[in-house]
């Protein structure tokens, strides 16, 4: 069946993240940018799609409108990988990363959504679905001193989770984590491309000190995949990235260099290019951990992915609370794991008030 429309919703939630003690600083990051696409075809279904926009909404919603909507509005849908490879085809003077992949990933998940919902099973059902539930990891926003840091990860542990992600890029800020739960609980920290080689060079044997189960995105770029390789060898530290690489090819340059590669559904060029990242790390042994700390259909989407594929370890819960979810009944962790919803499609069912009330103009 053919695309008939493509329309963009633009959102601002407010987050709150969970901690009311002192700060060093003010927080930075308050709000969740979404933007949510809504895919309709020529028999009446609806599919709805996320692209990544953080700090970045109006530039890929033009996208979407200006380059994506222009070629996709009257395309057949029933082969979605393969419409996905044409798109790339016809947008590649403009780069195959980025703002475009972004658009396109929307776009991406919507169809998924929307083949789903043709079938009458979800995307895992339809994919061919594995397990009902998957560990959850509390991903901890960047607090920046010991005190807050220390609270937060106790909090989760007591919460049930089994895994916690710092965002600290000290030393000392990731000890204290350490030293507020023991060794007993698994903690990783990404550094967000941080550390310098030097500093990576003299922080990556603390990290081996303390356990870290990996540390994501040492350096600059995150994608340098000969110096992650490097790094891996010489200080048998685990390494993961990957929430900042677009399409599988990307993927197959990276993959080898790393323990855990990190697609991120929204950025990655959706559903489709996601299994294919999934097949190369199948082929080299390698646990995905997916990037997924937002809460719209590109959580959703994570999940079915999660509920479908063998080599999906945990999955990331950004561990603060938004004012309100996108979509209705939403899956939250329950101690330390998440029930996958075994819904039409990719499950997302839009709260309208939701959007009434924090669309964009």
């Amino acid at each position: 069946m053919r695309i008939k429309s493509i329309d963009t919703v633009t959102l601002k939630i407010p987050f709150g993240d969970l901690y009311d003690g002192p700060r060093a600083k003010r927080r930075g990051w308050t709000e969740f940018d979404t933007l949510l696409l809504r895919i309709e075809t020529e028999d009446g279904l609806v599919g709805w799609g996320e692209a990544f926009a953080y700090s970045c909404a109006s530039a890929v919603r033009a996208a979407v409108h200006d380059m994506i909507a222009p070629l996709a509005i009257g395309r057949e849908t029933s082969d979605i990988p393969a419409l996905n490879r044409d798109l790339q085809k016809e947008l590649h003077i403009w780069g195959r990363y980025g703002i475009t992949i972004f658009a396109l990933s929307g776009l991406d998940i919507a169809l998924w959504d929307i083949a789903g919902k043709r079938a009458g099973k979800s995307l895992s059902a339809l994919l061919g679905r594995r397990r009902g539930h998957v560990p959850a990891y509390a991903s901890l926003v960047r607090y920046g001193g010991a005190e807050p840091i220390a609270t937060m990860t106790q909090k989760a542990v007591a919460e049930g989770y089994g895994d916690v992600k710092l965002h600290e890029v000290t030393y000392q800020a990731i000890a204290a984590a350490r030293a507020a739960v023991g060794p007993h609980i698994r903690i990783t920290t990404d550094v967000n491309c941080g550390w310098s080689l030097a500093e990576a060079e003299e922080l990556l044997p603390k990290m081996r000190d303390l356990d870290l189960f990996w540390v994501e995105e040492p350096i600059f770029p995150p994608e340098d995949y000969e110096t992650l390789a490097a790094l891996r060898r010489r200080f048998g530290v685990p390494l993961s990235a990957g929430e900042n690489a677009c399409t599988a090819t990307e993927f197959r340059r990276l993959i080898a260099a790393l323990d855990y590669p990190q697609p991120s559904v929204i950025k990655v060029g959706g559903v489709s290019e996601f299994l294919a990242v999934a097949r190369l790390a199948g082929v080299a042994e390698k646990t995905l951990m997916p990037h997924s700390p937002y809460f719209g259909p590109g959580y959703w989407a994570t999940l079915q992915l999660a509920a479908h594929l063998e080599h999906v370890g945990l999955f990331e819960f950004l561990y603060v609370r938004p004012e309100a979810f996108s979509g209705h009944d939403i899956p939250l962790p329950q101690q330390g794991h998440i029930a996958i919803p075994d819904m039409p499609g990719i499950g997302f069912v839009p709260d309208e008030d939701v959007l009434r009330r924090y669309r964009v103009a």
